[in-house]
């Protein structure tokens, strides 16, 4: 990638790429050019000839340009466990892994449930980090599935949406109001599906859990809890997301769910569409996620549903752990890994191995999460935010402890050579990463 010296005018040409920005109906050679973070022009049209010598030009031969990601699910541990991830840490390990935009989930201490964290973590993020960040504000007060917060207020401060983070909220009675209030203020609601007394377990239940001897999590807690959630979506009118499923037959509830027209939408982890449980092998507890890994079949179910449009978004599911919660016996580690920089890696396995067409799974990971959150960014088009990724689609590297940006490094990708990352991220029209093996 050859970049021309810097222009005097803040006008700026990515020519010879390749795009991909489904939403815009942009698939082949072109360019895009922008002027004080925003685009101007993009499409085949924009060439090194075209933009004359008014804008410095950066050839991108052999890359494919693609808008920048929207990362739907992040977990920091600011405010409160700033020793797990920064707001600061965590966008340079978005900026990596080609994410210009982060939601940040409300699973801090305090817990992100008042109008005025939210000011604070939109604050926090603008002195900070080097992306943008949305935060996601709690469903009910501390977390604790009882008392509803304020949604109409969190709305007005900033929240992009409403959920207990890692925690399903149980009680039907609440989770019905919620919804109400969601639909009248006209926020989304989002739920972890797992029913809580099913989903005690450290792993998928079944066969393998058996053999090794641990607690099993069967994927019917996931189906009971969609299935719950949908009849009361159904009841209200309320736009709903399942943050994360897991399983081929939650893919089938979703299916049946939006075949009847219920506003409902849903994600999955780039964990769990190139992982299964047998990754788990000697008990690896950077391989413990909530939901768990499950069958191969299941993980089969998953990617064909993200190729057929059926689960509308892949996420990181990032949630950074120390060392000191991640290296004990498998049942007493804490869940979850980190994933903001192979997100983007590990989605593009299943269009190496023709699992998952490219248009789509960059559709996934960008426009389609700013359609459900109402976010202007996330597209390619004149007059949005000069916010994309430069990708080599071919080349190889290993996920390395040392080279994490995040400050947890439970990735269950360790040692891992993936293939094709982003080589170069722009936010607001700024370069924020470029990749130093280039």
């Amino acid at each position: 990638m050859k970049s021309a010296a810097k222009h005097p005018q803040n006008r700026r040409a990515y020519v010879n790429a390749s795009l991909v920005a489904p939403a815009q109906a942009l698939k082949g050679p072109g360019g895009i050019l922008i002027e004080d973070g925003w685009i101007l022009d993009v499409g085949p049209r924009v060439t090194r000839d075209s933009v004359g010598s008014g804008a410095a030009v950066t050839d991108c031969a052999g890359l494919t340009l693609i808008p920048g990601l929207i990362d739907m699910r992040v977990f920091t541990g600011e405010p409160g466990n700033e020793y797990r991830e920064t707001l600061a840490s965590a966008s340079e390990a978005a900026a990596a892994g080609g994410v210009t935009t982060m939601i940040v989930m409300p699973n801090t201490q305090p817990v992100i449930d008042d109008a005025a964290l939210v000011d604070f973590i939109l604050r926090r993020a603008r002195d900070t980090a080097s992306v943008r960040v949305a935060p996601m504000a709690a469903i009910t007060k501390g977390l604790a599935g009882e008392l509803m917060t304020e949604i109409g207020l969190l709305g007005e401060a900033g929240a992009v949406a409403v959920t207990d983070g890692t925690r399903a909220v149980a009680n039907a009675n609440v989770f019905r109001r919620a919804l109400t209030y969601a639909r009248d203020c006209g926020m989304l609601v989002v739920q972890h599906v797992e029913e809580p007394t099913l989903s005690s377990g450290v792993m998928n239940g079944g066969e393998t859990a058996s053999r090794l001897g641990l607690s099993g999590n069967p994927a019917m807690s996931e189906v009971i809890m969609l299935e719950r959630d949908l009849r009361l979506v159904e009841m209200t009118g309320a736009r709903y997301h399942a943050a994360q499923i897991s399983s081929r037959h939650s893919v089938d509830v979703i299916r049946a769910a939006k075949a009847r027209g219920l506003p409902v939408t849903c994600g999955v982890s780039a964990h769990h569409l190139v992982l299964n449980e047998h990754d788990i092998g000697a008990y690896r507890t950077f391989f413990k996620l909530s939901p768990p890994l499950r069958t191969e079949e299941d993980r089969r179910a998953l990617a064909d549903a993200v190729a057929e449009g059926v689960i509308d978004v892949i996420v990181s599911g990032h949630d950074p752990q120390s060392a000191d919660t991640k290296r004990l016996p498998f049942a007493e580690a804490a869940y979850g890994a980190v994933g903001l920089e192979t997100m983007l890696s590990a989605a593009l396995s299943l269009h190496h191995n023709q699992s998952g067409p490219l248009a789509r799974l960059v559709e996934s990971m960008s426009s389609k999460p700013a359609e459900i959150l109402g976010l202007e960014t996330g597209r390619l088009a004149p007059g949005a935010p000069a916010d994309f990724a430069l990708v080599d689609l071919n080349l190889s590297w290993t996920v390395e402890e040392d080279r994490l940006r995040s400050r947890a490094k439970n990735s269950p990708f360790e040692h891992r050579t993936l293939e094709g990352r982003a080589v170069e991220t722009v936010v607001a029209g700024e370069r924020v990463y470029a990749y130093a093996g280039r």
